[in-house]
């Protein structure tokens, strides 16, 4: 029996995939890590450092690829630090689920606010397109949806200073937390704020095409307030440091659903200027 693809593309199972592509992305990077003195130390990425990171779904072994790379952009007190994320399938897999999406988050560098956020993802006729401004004077951020522009609206920010999720869980690299040890952090996942505690529940070990690696496993989770979003649908994330050497690269983060987890590998890697 042979698969009819246009049923496929159909089908809950690609609403999955397609769904945990765009979170895993998000999901690849949990609050700045402050007090440090370099640039990587406050964000968790130097200029010109970038990870690229293959992804897994059920039974396909690579339905897509992922890279994050960081670039400064100014100078002196009008630097700022560009996070881009690119994803897309490939392979047999973008032959049913054609995806490409792209985000750009950018932090003051001298200080590591977050001073903006934008989305835009592509899945044959549906576009999303949408950015977030932030406004510590007033302590709301301005969530605009170009796409459906009844859904944009102005969010009351809570205290603290929040990271786009995929920056949270690659600043996770700086803080060497040792297993049972814990740390708060605040997130912006879409137009929601997620305060997390990112707990170190493990050691493990990962192979990957850059080689065999000791890491910590850090899961973060709502515990100090009700499940929400993602969290409350049943949705788990987790991210693998290395502790071979100084780098501390994540290796290989997670998103779990009650259907199905994805995950990917670090790949490639490029150092910071």
């Amino acid at each position: 029996m042979i698969a009819n693809p246009k049923r496929i593309q159909n089908t809950p199972r690609a609403n999955r995939i397609r769904r945990i592509l765009g979170l895993a992305a998000l999901a690849a990077s949990v609050a700045l890590a402050r007090g440090a003195d370099s640039e990587t130390a406050r964000l968790g990425l130097g200029n010109g450092e970038s990870l690229t990171y293959s992804v897994r779904w059920g039974f396909l072994p690579s339905v897509g690829r992922i890279r994050i790379s960081a670039e400064e952009i100014g100078t002196g007190r009008d630097a700022v630090l560009r996070i881009t994320t690119t994803t897309s399938t490939w392979g047999l897999a973008r032959g049913l689920f054609p995806f490409d999406g792209r985000g750009e988050s950018v932090y003051e560098a001298k200080t590591g606010l977050l001073l903006s956020t934008s989305e835009w993802s592509t899945y044959r006729n549906k576009v999303v397109k949408n950015s977030i401004l932030f406004n510590y004077g007033k302590m709301e951020a301005v969530y605009t949806d170009d796409i459906h522009p009844e859904k944009s609206r102005t969010i009351p920010m809570p205290s603290g200073n929040p990271s786009d999720l995929i920056l949270a869980l690659i600043s996770t690299r700086t803080w060497k937390l040792a297993p049972g040890q814990a740390r708060d952090a605040l997130v912006i996942f879409e137009d929601q704020f997620y305060p997390l505690t990112v707990r170190s529940d493990e050691t493990d070990i990962v192979m990957s095409p850059l080689g065999l690696f000791s890491t910590n496993v850090l899961v973060p989770r709502m515990e100090k307030s009700p499940p929400k979003g993602m969290f409350k649908r049943g949705s788990t994330v987790k991210v693998w440091i290395e502790t071979n050497d100084a780098r501390r690269l994540p290796v290989r983060f997670e998103v779990g659903f009650r259907f199905g987890t994805g995950t990917a590998t670090l790949i490639e890697y490029q150092a910071p200027k």
